[in-house]
């Protein structure tokens, strides 16, 4: 296991807001003109807590367990500054960042522990259990859920582990196309080392810059390549939590008949079972080639029976998606052209294609005969590849919009084919419905980014003014949404995972005999219920 000692630290997300501050930018002329007409917000931005005008509660770790955790990772390794335990406070839902602009005392955890190996995490693992201290494991800091919330529940105290000293290509059986990964690396940096193998994970969610193989993994994660790589849990072909019960290793063939898959537990367990430390994933070859092309549809409806058509078939794209008309029409008026083609109105789809040249060239062939038999109109390749240019940058879009007094949010479900309208319409509704009673209009826009042949998910993207208390605002809509989730049975989450946000509803998406099940794991590898409380389990 490497060591921080001597080598470059990677530099965590900004406190407050999305990401690297450097990459941050201010809103464009566009969008302040949409704000102003759509939804009458003109407000000059808002003052916010400065890092060092920050107060933190104070740590209730006393210096015995202190002193005890040091003797395991290192008093180095155990971090207790104001500045490092407010960087692992939470992740990055707007709820989390509106806290954040909050000038009263912050809340985090009350010690951040960076554990070097197996043996060290199983050790802090029994002090905490021992010592009554609640344990949230800590990847890349980008939950939306509440995933990880310091919550002590009933412990004296709460720590964080932050996983980013795992961060090793262990192995790559280029024979069998399989590696395996430390859970701290992030995508950039797992992409790194395969590539320089000549191999590439494929895994490319919104959150890809910052997110760790831990974490996707710990969520279920599904990126914007799933249609051609499948999710992360797809792709997970075995791996390790280390536990308060001990270590627990899971999958050890492509396939099995052994039972129920054990792997199943850990993945998207969300740091309620254990640490996972380590994954072992399916792999491929880098690309030869990529291929895009983008398409417009008169409506939504004939977009999705298009999408449709191409899961079902298995003509095989890499990427697809579809932008439903509010979001296609934002695309227009915050940019003077979308790549080579002036989209006029409509939906807009995106595909791409990689492998090899011929793979890439007959599944290209078949998608386009379905996509233009099917109502689509061919753009080109240019507003494909200007998508996936900015393909992980909306979140930073999100920070400007909350300091101008808008509120803007995602979420995002999943349901059959049959009954995307249905789902689309009541989410809308909701929301719509839930915003106007807070005193403002809603701009509601939606796309399709994961396909199947039974189903879609379907992500929300929301922007509204704040008003009143936007905390409590957020809250109000977010429940609405969730609650016509459920009533027309789709699923409370696609990808995004259940942590504290979600938590109320997974009695509706699992049922009571499958809350007992999970309750029944959680006490045979966590007895003492230390890890991460108050997520996922209700």
């Amino acid at each position: 296991m490497s060591s921080l000692a001597g080598q470059p630290t990677r530099p965590p997300m900004a406190w407050n807001a999305w990401g690297d501050p450097a990459a941050a930018k201010p809103l464009s002329p566009g969008i302040r003109s949409l704000l102003s007409q759509a939804l009458g917000i003109d407000a000059e931005p808002t003052a916010e807590p400065t890092l060092e005008e920050v107060r933190v509660r104070p740590s209730a770790l006393s210096p015995s367990d202190r002193e005890g955790l040091a003797a395991i990772v290192g008093a180095e390794n155990v971090l207790v500054e104001d500045r490092d335990r407010l960087l692992r406070a939470g992740g990055k839902s707007t709820l989390d960042l509106l806290r954040r602009r909050d000038f009263g005392v912050q809340d985090g955890p009350d010690a951040v522990l960076v554990p070097g190996d197996d043996d060290e995490v199983a050790a802090v693992l029994r002090f905490c259990a021992d010592h009554s201290i609640a344990v949230v494991p800590f990847g890349g800091g980008t939950s939306v859920v509440g995933g990880l919330d310091p919550l002590r529940g009933d412990f004296k105290a709460v720590v964080s582990v932050d996983l980013r000293r795992f961060d090793e290509l262990h192995t790559l059986d280029d024979v069998s196309w399989e590696a395996e990964l430390g859970a701290g690396l992030t995508g950039p940096e797992a992409e790194q080392l395969l590539n320089e193998r000549g191999f590439s994970l494929g895994h490319f969610p919104q959150s890809f810059c910052f997110a760790t193989i831990g974490g996707f993994a710990a969520t279920r994660s599904s990126g914007q390549d799933s249609s051609g790589y499948g999710r992360f849990d797809d792709m997970v072909h075995g791996l390790r939590a280390v536990t308060p019960a001990g270590v627990f290793d899971a999958g050890r063939a492509p396939a099995s008949a052994a039972g129920p898959d054990l792997r199943q537990l850990l993945l998207g367990s969300e740091g309620t079972f254990g640490v996972i430390t380590k994954v072992r994933v399916r792999v491929h070859p880098v690309p030869e080639t990529t291929r895009y092309e983008a398409w417009s549809f008169p409506d939504f409806a004939t977009g999705a029976a298009a999408l449709r058509a191409v899961a079902q078939t298995g003509a095989g794209p890499t990427v697809i998606r579809l932008s439903d008309e509010a979001e296609t029409g934002v695309n227009l008026a915050t940019a003077d052209s979308i790549g080579e083609t002036q989209i006029t109105g409509g939906c807009l789809a995106i595909t791409a294609f990689e492998g090899t040249e011929a793979h890439v060239v007959s599944r290209h062939a078949e998608t386009r005969d379905l996509l233009s038999g099917n109502g689509g109109t061919s753009l080109g390749e240019g507003p494909a590849r200007a998508w996936e240019h900015g393909r992980f940058n909306a979140p930073y879009l999100r920070d400007g919009l909350l300091s101008a007094g808008a509120l803007c949010e995602t979420l995002e479900t999943a349901t059959s084919w049959s009954n995307v309208p249905t789902l689309k319409a009541a989410v809308t509704d909701a929301l719509t419905r839930s915003l106007a009673d807070s005193g403002t209009p809603a701009l509601v826009m939606c796309h399709i980014s994961h396909v199947y042949p039974t189903g879609a998910s379907l992500y929300f993207t929301v922007v509204a003014a704040q008003r009143g208390n936007p905390i409590e605002q957020w809250r109000a809509a977010k429940t609405a949404a969730s609650e016509a989730m459920v009533r027309v049975g789709a699923t409370i989450t696609h990808h995004h995972a259940v942590g504290a946000d979600h938590r109320p509803w997974m009695r509706d998406e699992v049922g009571d005999l499958g809350v007992a099940v999970l309750r029944a794991v959680k006490s045979t590898l966590d007895p003492t219920g230390i890890m991460n409380p108050g997520k996922l389990i209700p």
